[in-house]
């Protein structure tokens, strides 16, 4: 009797963390596949106009000759940029949203997946037990954090 409680909170457990961190891949690649697959997608720089709500507008500059097909564009999301700041950027298809590059954009992309590692640390040293796997899931998530924190702050 007890084997079989402790081998079904294994499997919820392990259920739970596969379900957390498949949310967080999908959460992290809306954006993170323009930044990772961005070859064919319109490059260039944004110089920012203004900020508020959580998005950023400004006109947008191509890094090729040719005709400009968007000229202002917005990007989400967008952490202390000042006016003025000019930032590697991608537009995504058919729309005016931009998506950040470089090392900033791509480890911006894939914050939520840095949040769903620490929390499926969690599960798996409390559901599963298995210590050593969730300090290597928890240190992975923080170390995602921290470089997107680093990236964007500098």
């Amino acid at each position: 009797m007890v084997s079989a409680v402790s081998v079904s909170r294994q499997v919820v457990s392990a259920a739970l963390a596969l379900l957390l961190l498949v949310a967080g891949f999908w959460a992290s690649w809306g954006t993170a596949q323009h930044v990772v697959l961005a070859k064919g997608h319109e490059h260039g720089h944004m110089i920012v106009d203004r900020c508020a709500d959580g998005t950023c507008t400004g006109a947008f500059v191509p890094a090729t000759e040719g005709p400009v097909r968007t000229p202002k564009v917005t990007l989400s999301g967008s952490v202390g940029e000042k006016k003025g700041a000019r930032l590697p950027v991608v537009i995504k298809p058919d729309s005016a949203q931009a998506v950040r590059t470089g090392a900033a954009g791509f480890f911006k992309a894939w914050i939520p997946l840095g949040g769903a590692l620490l929390l499926a640390s969690v599960v798996i040293a409390g559901g599963m037990r298995h210590r050593r796997l969730a300090w290597i899931t928890g240190g992975a998530g923080a170390v995602l954090l921290s470089a997107a924190w680093a990236t964007l702050s500098f």
